[in-house]
């Protein structure tokens, strides 16, 4: 399910009322590859129900340049929903997913493990009410940007 930034508290409240483990993690998502669906897959292994925030089309030109992204939002939250261990798709317009932390509070923030201590968006934030931050450990040879370049190649062959 989409949720929008407006219901978000709300859909958590109702989770964690119902007893669901809320995990949560982010990213533009922009070309899935294998890297994408293994931190998925062990992502939802962390609790009962995944959320993805994934930024929006500005934030995502903003961060990585004028090419990006190659699908917009609305395509990159339904290609995420069509794999089976993610539940829910949010879309955030900030550059960081903190105010999406906040309005979700997850159980457990997942981030791949290129991240050091104090380095991921939320940590301090989630430490300060018990939650967990857990860092995927990352397989080298996956990256979006690495994936980008390989299809600018073959276009000049």
């Amino acid at each position: 399910m989409i949720v929008p930034a407006e219901h978000l508290k709300e859909t958590a409240r109702r989770l964690r009322a119902s007893g669901k483990r809320i995990v949560f993690t982010n990213g533009c998502f922009d070309l899935l590859h294998p890297g994408h669906l293994a931190l998925l897959q062990w992502s939802a292994g962390r609790g009962d129900v995944l959320m993805v925030a994934i930024n929006d089309d500005a934030s995502v030109r903003r961060l990585k340049g004028e090419t990006r992204p190659v699908y917009p939002d609305s395509e990159r939250a339904e290609i995420l929903l069509g794999i089976r261990w993610v539940d829910y798709v949010t879309i955030f317009a900030e550059d960081t997913p903190l105010e999406t932390i906040k309005a979700v509070k997850p159980d457990v923030l997942v981030k791949g493990a290129e991240y050091g201590a104090g380095e991921i968006v939320g940590e301090e934030y989630m430490r300060g009410y018990g939650g967990v931050v857990e860092r995927f450990p990352m397989e080298p040879g996956y990256a979006t940007s690495g994936l980008v370049q390989r299809i600018k190649r073959s276009e000049d062959l």
